[in-house]
């Protein structure tokens, strides 16, 4: 079992990150060839690829996704940090990364 966020290997039966408050996963995300992308780009195309109220959840998508150079925003993220009844938060991606992002997320489902 891997942490997602800071690499930390764990024995079988450990469920979450002692450092990170975050759960495991079984296998960590093959790192992107490619230099991280390092500013949203205003005339992109995102989509939606996730809407949460799971803080928990949320932060560990953005701890895959920044670790792998994935560029994403979060719509409302502020909101439900401040406002439990505020509207979920929607991760957004760029259309050129939807299925990678919906394949990790797929892989991160199967191994909650």
């Amino acid at each position: 079992m891997f942490c997602p966020n800071c690499k930390a290997e764990y024995v079988t039966g450990i469920t979450q990150c002692a450092d990170c408050n975050i759960p495991l996963v079984d296998i960590l995300p093959e790192e992107r060839k490619t230099e991280k992308r390092k500013h949203i780009h205003p005339k992109m195309n995102y989509m939606e690829v996730l809407i949460t109220s799971n803080a928990g959840e949320l932060a560990l998508v953005k701890s895959v996704l920044d670790d792998v150079g994935i560029e994403y925003f979060i719509k409302g993220e502020h909101l439900q940090i401040a406002y439990s009844c505020a509207d979920p938060a929607r991760l957004m991606v760029s259309e050129d990364d939807v299925k990678e992002v919906q394949k990790i997320l797929q892989q991160l489902t199967q191994e909650a």
